[in-house]
């Protein structure tokens, strides 16, 4: 139950995140805009940790393979395309859309066993699942 609810919170967190990250850009530009929200991300995990963990860096960067570090580069063009497809689409396409592409992704890594995650057999209830929130953006842009 409480994955459920963080999840919940999450996904609302990044609604939000995504309207007031494409108001700043609106008023700046969109990397100026990128790089004030990954540095005010990156004081809020800095006091974070000072206060709650204080593992030590060196076992982030012991991390392998090495390209799972990307992950913080990733960030940045998550942020840049969550700004520009909400720009273009509104937050209620965009977010629908990015939550499918992160479903559809996420199966599939699952499917393949890729990145070192525990593979899964291939699931109809799965896929379906997947066709039908399909469907749901279909039916919420239809007009």
């Amino acid at each position: 139950m409480i994955g459920f609810l963080i999840a919940m919170i999450s996904g609302a967190l990044m609604s939000v995140q995504g309207v007031f990250n494409t108001k700043v850009t609106e008023a700046s530009s969109m990397w100026a805009a990128n790089a004030f929200v990954q540095f005010t991300a990156f004081l809020v995990c800095i006091v974070a940790w000072l206060f709650a963990d204080r593992t030590s860096f060196r076992d982030v960067l012991a991390v392998e393979p090495k390209y799972f570090l990307l992950g913080g580069a990733m960030g940045a063009f998550i942020t840049l395309t969550v700004i520009k497809s909400m720009d273009a689409l509104g937050p209620a396409k965009a977010v629908m859309l990015i939550v499918i592409a992160q479903l559809i992704i996420a199966y599939l890594i699952e499917l393949f066993g890729m990145f070192g995650v525990e593979k899964q057999p291939f699931s109809w209830r799965k896929a379906i699942g997947a066709l039908v929130a399909i469907g749901g953006f279909v039916l919420f842009k239809w007009k």
